[in-house]
Protein backbone atom coordinates (compact mmCIF):
# COMPACT_ATOMS: atom_id res chain seq x y z
CA UNK A 1 0.00 0.00 0.00
CA UNK A 2 1.46 3.59 -0.89
CA UNK A 3 1.32 6.13 1.79
CA UNK A 4 0.16 9.58 0.17
CA UNK A 5 3.28 11.07 -0.11
CA UNK A 6 4.62 8.69 -2.64
CA UNK A 7 6.38 6.45 -0.10
CA UNK A 8 5.61 2.81 0.75
CA UNK A 9 4.05 1.91 3.76
CA UNK A 10 6.77 1.37 6.82
CA UNK A 11 6.07 -0.46 10.09
CA UNK A 12 4.59 -3.65 10.08
CA UNK A 13 2.67 -4.02 6.92
CA UNK A 14 3.12 -7.54 6.59
CA UNK A 15 0.31 -10.36 6.28
CA UNK A 16 1.25 -11.34 10.16
CA UNK A 17 2.11 -8.09 11.53
CA UNK A 18 5.74 -9.18 12.99
CA UNK A 19 8.09 -6.30 12.87
CA UNK A 20 10.75 -8.62 10.77
CA UNK A 21 8.42 -9.16 7.86
CA UNK A 22 7.16 -6.04 5.77
CA UNK A 23 5.17 -6.54 2.97
CA UNK A 24 5.65 -10.34 2.79
CA UNK A 25 9.80 -9.95 2.85
CA UNK A 26 12.34 -10.20 5.50
CA UNK A 27 14.54 -6.98 5.43
CA UNK A 28 18.25 -7.75 4.97
CA UNK A 29 21.39 -5.97 7.11
CA UNK A 30 21.71 -3.26 4.87
CA UNK A 31 18.13 -2.29 4.71
CA UNK A 32 17.91 -2.09 8.67
CA UNK A 33 16.90 1.67 9.54
CA UNK A 34 14.48 3.74 11.22
CA UNK A 35 11.03 1.86 11.40
CA UNK A 36 8.75 4.55 12.30
CA UNK A 37 4.93 3.79 11.93
CA UNK A 38 4.43 7.56 12.13
CA UNK A 39 6.73 8.62 9.39
CA UNK A 40 4.25 8.68 6.74
CA UNK A 41 2.02 11.31 9.18
CA UNK A 42 5.35 14.05 8.80
CA UNK A 43 3.91 17.34 6.50
CA UNK A 44 5.64 17.00 3.45
CA UNK A 45 8.72 18.83 2.86
CA UNK A 46 9.21 18.10 7.22
CA UNK A 47 13.45 17.25 7.12
CA UNK A 48 13.40 16.56 3.25
CA UNK A 49 14.77 18.56 0.70
CA UNK A 50 12.39 18.87 -2.30
CA UNK A 51 10.44 16.40 -1.55
CA UNK A 52 13.28 13.76 -3.08
CA UNK A 53 13.47 12.10 0.66
CA UNK A 54 16.90 13.48 1.63
CA UNK A 55 17.68 15.11 4.48
CA UNK A 56 17.28 19.76 3.81
CA UNK A 57 21.20 20.80 2.00
CA UNK A 58 20.79 24.07 4.28
CA UNK A 59 20.63 24.90 8.01
CA UNK A 60 19.67 28.44 8.71
CA UNK A 61 22.28 30.64 10.37
CA UNK A 62 22.01 30.91 14.03
CA UNK A 63 19.86 34.02 15.41
CA UNK A 64 21.98 36.90 15.01
CA UNK A 65 25.05 35.67 13.37
CA UNK A 66 24.52 37.95 10.24
CA UNK A 67 23.08 40.81 12.04
CA UNK A 68 23.88 44.06 10.62
CA UNK A 69 24.48 47.43 12.09
CA UNK A 70 20.69 48.18 11.51
CA UNK A 71 19.90 45.36 13.75
CA UNK A 72 22.26 46.07 16.30
CA UNK A 73 20.34 49.82 16.33
CA UNK A 74 17.08 48.12 16.81
CA UNK A 75 18.18 46.04 19.52
CA UNK A 76 19.53 49.44 21.41
CA UNK A 77 16.09 50.95 20.48
CA UNK A 78 13.89 47.88 21.97
CA UNK A 79 16.84 48.31 24.78
CA UNK A 80 15.92 51.87 25.23
CA UNK A 81 12.15 51.29 25.66
CA UNK A 82 12.77 48.50 28.02
CA UNK A 83 14.48 51.07 30.74
CA UNK A 84 11.72 54.23 29.56
CA UNK A 85 9.43 55.46 32.42
CA UNK A 86 6.54 54.36 30.35
CA UNK A 87 7.18 50.98 30.10
CA UNK A 88 7.84 50.74 33.19
CA UNK A 89 4.70 51.77 33.99
CA UNK A 90 2.89 49.48 32.17
CA UNK A 91 4.47 46.53 33.84
CA UNK A 92 3.79 48.07 37.53
CA UNK A 93 0.45 48.03 36.46
CA UNK A 94 0.37 44.75 35.29
CA UNK A 95 2.09 43.55 38.88
CA UNK A 96 -0.17 45.44 40.46
CA UNK A 97 -3.17 43.34 39.33
CA UNK A 98 -1.73 40.28 38.51
CA UNK A 99 0.47 39.42 41.63
CA UNK A 100 -2.45 39.67 44.32
CA UNK A 101 -4.49 37.86 42.05
CA UNK A 102 -2.59 34.80 41.87
CA UNK A 103 -1.98 35.07 45.48
CA UNK A 104 -5.77 35.29 46.33
CA UNK A 105 -6.53 33.04 43.89
CA UNK A 106 -3.88 30.30 45.27
CA UNK A 107 -4.55 30.64 48.86
CA UNK A 108 -8.13 29.88 48.17
CA UNK A 109 -7.61 26.64 45.68
CA UNK A 110 -5.16 25.45 48.82
CA UNK A 111 -7.69 26.25 51.11
CA UNK A 112 -10.03 24.08 49.27
CA UNK A 113 -8.03 21.09 48.81
CA UNK A 114 -6.74 21.03 52.03
CA UNK A 115 -9.96 21.37 53.89
CA UNK A 116 -11.21 18.81 51.50
CA UNK A 117 -8.79 16.28 53.03
CA UNK A 118 -8.81 17.40 56.69
CA UNK A 119 -12.20 18.10 57.06
CA UNK A 120 -14.09 15.43 55.50
CA UNK A 121 -16.64 16.22 57.49
CA UNK A 122 -17.28 19.71 56.88
CA UNK A 123 -16.96 19.19 53.25
CA UNK A 124 -19.89 16.45 53.20
CA UNK A 125 -22.25 18.72 55.31
CA UNK A 126 -25.34 19.12 52.98
CA UNK A 127 -26.33 22.73 51.79
CA UNK A 128 -29.56 21.81 50.15
CA UNK A 129 -30.46 18.51 49.14
CA UNK A 130 -27.76 16.31 47.68
CA UNK A 131 -25.85 19.25 47.27
CA UNK A 132 -23.19 19.86 50.25
CA UNK A 133 -20.56 22.24 50.83
CA UNK A 134 -17.75 20.26 49.10
CA UNK A 135 -19.69 20.59 46.08
CA UNK A 136 -20.07 24.09 46.27
CA UNK A 137 -16.25 25.24 46.66
CA UNK A 138 -15.84 23.11 43.98
CA UNK A 139 -18.02 24.79 41.40
CA UNK A 140 -16.93 28.39 43.09
CA UNK A 141 -12.99 27.25 42.09
CA UNK A 142 -14.58 27.64 38.42
CA UNK A 143 -16.38 30.71 38.96
CA UNK A 144 -13.58 32.10 40.73
CA UNK A 145 -11.56 31.34 37.25
CA UNK A 146 -13.86 33.05 34.64
CA UNK A 147 -14.26 36.00 37.75
CA UNK A 148 -10.47 36.31 37.53
CA UNK A 149 -10.28 35.78 33.85
CA UNK A 150 -13.06 38.47 33.07
CA UNK A 151 -11.24 41.09 35.72
CA UNK A 152 -7.79 40.56 34.45
CA UNK A 153 -9.34 41.56 30.41
CA UNK A 154 -10.97 44.14 32.22
CA UNK A 155 -7.99 45.58 33.75
CA UNK A 156 -6.02 45.23 30.55
CA UNK A 157 -8.28 47.02 28.62
CA UNK A 158 -8.72 49.83 31.21
CA UNK A 159 -5.57 50.30 32.53
CA UNK A 160 -2.70 49.11 29.92
CA UNK A 161 -3.63 48.46 26.26
CA UNK A 162 -4.33 52.49 25.37
CA UNK A 163 -0.91 52.35 27.10
CA UNK A 164 1.17 49.57 25.63
CA UNK A 165 -0.13 50.12 21.85
CA UNK A 166 1.06 54.05 22.05
CA UNK A 167 4.35 52.36 23.50
CA UNK A 168 4.38 49.76 20.74
CA UNK A 169 4.08 52.08 17.86
CA UNK A 170 5.89 54.40 18.92
CA UNK A 171 9.04 51.30 19.17
CA UNK A 172 8.26 50.41 15.88
CA UNK A 173 8.82 54.19 14.84
CA UNK A 174 11.95 54.25 16.40
CA UNK A 175 13.14 51.27 15.32
CA UNK A 176 12.58 52.14 11.91
CA UNK A 177 14.22 55.26 12.79
CA UNK A 178 17.53 53.20 13.60
CA UNK A 179 17.07 51.06 10.53
CA UNK A 180 17.51 53.62 8.07
CA UNK A 181 13.91 54.15 7.17
CA UNK A 182 13.58 50.43 6.09
CA UNK A 183 9.85 48.84 7.23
Amino acid sequence: MQSSNGRPERGGGGPDGTPGNHDGHTSAPEDMGYRDPWYDALASGWGEGGGTGAPAATVPAPRGAERGRGDAAAAEVYLEVQRSAAFQEVRRRYRRFVVPAVVVFLVWYVAYVVTATTAPGLMARPVAGAVNVALLAGLGQFLTTFLFAWAYARHARLRRDRAALDLRWDTQEMARGAQGGVS
